[in-house]
């Protein structure tokens, strides 16, 4: 795992590639729970019998579940323990080119872009390419923006 312990380590690193976290399977439990907390009760998603028929041949994963594991992915390969406080900016770009299929095993390789001055420290962009194990394309690939913010 990189740990970065000053904004200068950050700053170094823009352009690299971090790493890639371990392998995680979606399974029904997770996907179900996630369309609880949002209300998001999609068919395709929670509905087991009627997605064998469906266009995937089984349920499916919502995309912001998957774009929602970013962090805890993230947090296998790196970890931003400067001083201050880090603050999750928003997201400047997110694609799902292809569909989880519930049972599906899924990592992030993350790649760190831009790092820039800001009045109050550094703005760091991220670039997380969720793969899905033996698919051609990626899950998602989304790329957050983080502050890290000075004492």
């Amino acid at each position: 795992m990189r740990v970065f312990t000053s904004l200068d380590e950050v700053a170094e690193a823009a352009g690299q590639e971090l790493g890639t976290s371990d392998w995680v399977e979606i399974d029904q439990q997770r996907v179900d729970t996630f369309a609880e907390a949002t209300g998001d009760h999609q068919w395709i998603h929670v509905d087991v019998e009627r997605a064998k028929d469906g266009p995937f041949g089984g349920t499916i994963a919502h995309g912001y579940l998957t774009l929602s594991l970013v962090p805890w992915l993230g947090s296998s390969v790196f970890s931003f323990d400067t001083p201050g406080a880090k603050l999750n900016y928003g997201v400047n770009k997110v694609r799902f080119p292809s569909p989880v299929l519930v049972g599906s095993r899924i990592r992030a390789t993350v790649t760190l872009g831009e790092v820039t001055d800001i009045a109050a420290g550094k703005q760091a962009t991220v670039r997380y390419t969720i793969e899905i194990e033996g698919a051609a394309k990626p899950a998602c690939v989304a790329e957050s923006v983080v502050l890290l913010l000075t004492d």
